[in-house]
Parts: structure tokens; C-alpha cells; sequence
């Protein structure tokens, strides 16, 4: 199976390196950017025209700029599976602007993809093959268009205000004498065995289970609400849906 990416920016790299290995062949385009080459020379791919990428590959991952759809679809005609992880295009505008592919899948992916550990928020379809490939990223969980903007101020924009809190963290552990490097090792440690409890229990037990009565972990979470933590990331959610909506 052959794989084209139409757009080489840092989503489609994010993409293309998760699934390193799982195909024949990886084919890249960009607008001028070099990136493609980069790319290419970095997986053992190919740098190519969009057409060439519609008549050759197999699954298309469209991952240019929203605003310029309407000026690369022209070149896609030949594409039958298409993977659009373009913000804010709906399918309909997809299938209007492909109206030869036969299956159409619109994904709001992740940066943890790129390590296999991604989350995929998708409506649409592809074909049993394609559904396998795109399952080796990760977590693929259908939801309705319409909370697409929401899940993405919430799962695709977090693993930014995540790593702000890892180089806070870490940044506080170095400031208390500890060694940068392992003070952020600590952290990411702590992270993924935190992620690990977050997948079976509620974040209350979570807090709860840490934070024994009168101890220094109720301390810095009383800490924490005195400087509005809990507000600031509901602000900051808001203002990626802010800025999403125009």
C-alpha cells in the first residue's frame, strides 16, 4: 500500500512518522517549502507533485492550509481514499471538492501520533485497510461534526498546555536543586504512568489518592487554586474555540 501526503507540515510529519514502517512507499508534496524533500530523505520517501501523489498512492492524507483546498483539489481527481485533517472543513465541502474518491474520512488528530500514542477524532469512512493503518496511531473515536471544534480545543490543542505544565514543573525542580534533565525525566515519567492511572480512574481519585489529608501535595493544589489554575485552562480552552470560530 502506498501512501501520499498532500502538505508536509509538522501535522503530516507528526503522521508520516507514526506510520514509519507500515507502508510500501511514502510520497510527499509542499507548496515550495522543501519540506516534502526533508521528509522524504527522513523516511526513505518520495518528494512529488500532487497529481503524481492522486495517481500513485493508495490512501491520500490531505494536510494543506484550509484556505487552500479549492487550489489543490483540482490536482486530486485521481484520488479514491482521502484522509483530510484539515481544521474546520467539513465533509460536505471535502466530497464537493473530491467528488471521484470513494471514501472520505475528515480526522482531527494529535501530536501523539508521531510516537503511535496519538488521539483521531473522525467522521466519515475508509476502506478496511486504510481503518487498519490509521488505528496503528493511536486512539480513533468517531464523534459528530458539530463537536469537532470542541474536542480539538480539548484533545488537539492540550499536549501543548500539558508540555507547559512538564517545563514548569521541571523548570521548579531544577530551581529547587535539582539537575534540569532529570527534573524534566521526573516529570515525563510521572506523566505517562499519570496517563496510565487517567485511563482507569477519575481525576478526582486520581487528586485524591496523591493528596493525603494536610500533606505537601494538598498544599500545591491549594496552591494552584489561590493562583487560578483550574480558571486558566478553561481560558484557554475557550480562546482556541474563540479563535477556531473566527
Amino acid at each position: 500500500m502506498i501512501v501520499g501526503f498532500v502538505g508536509s507540515g509538522s501535522m503530516a510529519a507528526a503522521i508520516a512518522r507514526g506510520w514509519a514502517g507500515e507502508f510500501e512507499q511514502m510520497l510527499f508534496s509542499d507548496s515550495g517549502s522543501g519540506r516534502a524533500q526533508e521528509l522524504a530523505q527522513e523516511l526513505g520517501g518520495e518528494a512529488t507533485s500532487n497529481d503524481e501523489i492522486a495517481r500513485r498512492a493508495d490512501l491520500v492524507v490531505l494536510a494543506v492550509k484550509p484556505n487552500k483546498l479549492d487550489e489543490v483539489a483540482p490536482a486530486l481527481g485521481e484520488a479514491r481514499e482521502v484522509v483530510s485533517v484539515l481544521a474546520v472543513v467539513t465533509l460536505e465541502r471535502l466530497r464537493a471538492a473530491l467528488p471521484a474518491a470513494e471514501h472520505v474520512l475528515r480526522v482531527m488528530p494529535n501530536i501523539g501520533v508521531e510516537v503511535r500514542q496519538g488521539v483521531m477524532c473522525v467522521a466519515g469512512s475508509l476502506g478496511e485497510e486504510a481503518q487498519d493503518k490509521l488505528a496503528r496511531l493511536g486512539w480513533v473515536v468517531e464523534i459528530p461534526e458539530d463537536a469537532f471544534d470542541q474536542a480539538t480545543a480539548v484533545m488537539g490543542c492540550s499536549p501543548a498546555y500539558l508540555a507547559l505544565v512538564a517545563e514548569a514543573l521541571a523548570d521548579a525542580g531544577a530551581a529547587a536543586g535539582l539537575d534540569p534533565k532529570l527534573a524534566r525525566d521526573l516529570v515525563a515519567e510521572t506523566a505517562a504512568g499519570t496517563a496510565a492511572l487517567l485511563r482507569e480512574h477519575d481525576p478526582k481519585a486520581v487528586q485524591k489518592a496523591v493528596a493525603s489529608p494536610g500533606g505537601s501535595t494538598e498544599a500545591g493544589l491549594e496552591a494552584l487554586d489561590r493562583e487560578g489554575a483550574r480558571a486558566a485552562f478553561a481560558a484557554a480552552v475557550e480562546a482556541s474555540l474563540a479563535r477556531m470560530k473566527g
